[in-house]
């Protein structure tokens, strides 16, 4: 059912990236108008909390989350949330939201200043969750994207969700290793 092979490719004019593995979302709308991307932030999430490899991500972000599979599901399944990218623990991606839309990923968030960071951003979940360290294959996947963003978009910087909002989110969380970033570039955020 989900694609591991396919090279990403740049977005193209719809935004959707070719190689991505297409699982469309409701939760998104448009950019203000004019608004240029120019942050990416990186998220980590785990449905349910801790474990891996199941079908909650997907079911969250497409509204499809069953509220009977899980204890923690009951407690979600009315969130309306969404992010542009997923990134698997096997660095397989999946794509939600057109990168031209405005995907539901950060919610009351700031960034230099700069309030709404849905407006201009791109979000990028990773399978994970701050207790567990991340995988090789995602920090390649990860590294090839945030490549492929950059050429793409004018990217000013690459930051975590505990960056855009401190004291409300801690994630990607204390095992993400932002050194894994380092071959990137030399732009704001890249490495730590």
């Amino acid at each position: 059912m989900l694609r591991r092979d396919a090279a990403v490719g740049e977005p193209g004019a719809d935004g959707w990236l070719p190689g991505a593995l297409r699982v469309e979302s409701a939760n998104h709308d448009a950019r203000p108008d004019g608004e240029v991307v120019s942050l990416i932030v990186v998220h980590a999430i785990s449905l349910p909390p801790g474990e891996f490899g199941g079908e909650g991500i997907v079911g969250l972000f497409s509204n499809c989350l069953d509220a009977s599979a899980h204890p923690y599901f009951a407690q979600i399944s009315s969130l309306r949330v969404s992010a542009h990218f997923l990134l698997r623990r096997d660095g397989e991606l999946i794509q939600f939201v057109s990168c031209a839309q405005r995907a539901w990923h950060a919610g009351v968030s700031s960034w230099n200043g700069r309030q709404r960071c849905n407006d201009f951003s791109l979000g990028i979940e990773l399978e994970g969750c701050d207790e567990m360290p991340f995988e090789t294959a995602q920090y390649g996947a990860l590294r090839e994207l945030i490549r492929t963003l950059c050429v793409a978009y004018p990217i000013e910087a690459v930051v975590g969700h505990s960056d855009i909002a401190p004291g409300r989110k801690t994630d990607p969380g204390p095992c993400f290793d932002w050194r894994q970033l380092a071959s990137i570039g030399d732009f704001p955020g890249a490495c730590r």
